[in-house]
């Protein structure tokens, strides 16, 4: 089982900067797809970013490209979300999410395993 934990959640000026980390120490090697969504009440879950694992190739959905950057840690057990110049627009809760390929990666429903999600809410 495998079992996904965010942190960096905060409220943030517009304009502002963020971290978010995303840790597990039972991923497998056929999780090779780490991701992030984010959602606001009472929408569907958003595809932000996602990276694999075991290439770093790395992809973006529109409304962030260029301001956040998904990353992951030598030992590929903590992905990381980077997000500058941060909009009231982007506030949400923040999740993150492996799976077992990033082909679709902005569809919530590739994805078996999430953590509790971390909130940003942006002012």
């Amino acid at each position: 089982h495998v079992q996904l934990v965010e942190s960096g959640g905060d409220s943030v000026q517009a304009g502002g900067s963020l971290r978010l980390s995303c840790t597990s120490d039972s991923l497998t090697y056929s999780s090779n797809c780490m991701a992030w969504f984010r959602q606001v009440p009472g929408k569907e879950r958003e595809g932000v970013a996602a990276i694999y694992r075991h290439g770093d190739f790395t992809y973006y959905g529109d409304s962030v490209r260029g301001r956040f950057t998904i990353a992951q840690d030598n030992a590929k057990t903590t992905a990381y979300l980077q997000m500058t110049s941060l909009k009231p627009e982007d506030s949400a809760m923040y999740f993150c999410a492996a799976g077992q390929t990033c082909g679709n990666w902005w569809k919530a429903s590739e994805f078996g395993y999430w953590g509790q999600g971390t909130q940003v809410t942006v002012s």
